[in-house]
């Protein structure tokens, strides 16, 4: 449909840019991010295995890698459901460290901060509408309840045919396989 072909990549825009320029600069992002780092890590640092890295630079690099990366997979629709949910995954601890409007105390400051928090749940909630988007096909759980339903009915047919003797025993992979061809797409 022509509306995905333009909203993915008008929401991918931004984070491919915010990636871009958290790769390119990663000091800056990480000392914005210190603070909520410092909170995180003294929650559950030492929790954490020792190959998950804690350095900030890291992990504004890291970051950025995943909003380029899943940002160019949304913009281009290649696993658009999962590159928006590992962008919602970038974007909420993102917001939380560099939008902090509650600890700011200049009046226009925090309005900023607090314009920039609400940009960024909006865009949270386009996200959240990409990772939903089935592109009009029926969802997992739709094909699995689908499925349960026809096999069920089949369960019943293939029991009564079973219990006559008259059919051989070879026919029985051919009626079981024509019960599945019956659900499974394709």
């Amino acid at each position: 449909m022509i509306l995905r072909r333009l909203a993915r990549p008008m929401l991918a825009a931004i984070f491919i840019s915010g990636g871009v320029n958290a790769l390119r600069a990663p000091e800056a992002h990480a000392e914005a991010a210190k603070p909520f780092l410092h909170d995180a890590m003294g929650k559950v640092g030492d929790k954490l295995p020792e190959q998950v890295p804690t350095d900030p630079t890291t992990l504004v690099k890291i970051d950025g890698m995943v909003k380029v990366g899943a940002g160019l997979a949304l913009a281009f629709g290649r696993f658009p459901r999962l590159a928006a949910l590992l962008l919602s995954g970038s974007l909420v601890p993102t917001t939380l460290a560099a939008h902090r409007f509650w600890e700011e105390k200049e009046p226009e400051r925090r309005q900023e901060q607090q314009i920039h928090f609400v940009k960024n749940v909006g865009l949270l909630g386009g996200l959240m509408l990409a990772a939903a988007d089935t592109a009009g096909k029926p969802s997992l759980g739709w094909r699995a309840r689908r499925a349960g339903h026809v096999l069920g009915e089949h369960a019943h047919e293939f029991g009564e045919w079973a219990q006559d003797t008259t059919h051989t025993v070879g026919a029985a992979p051919k009626k079981a396989k024509k019960a599945l061809r019956s659900v499974l797409p394709g």
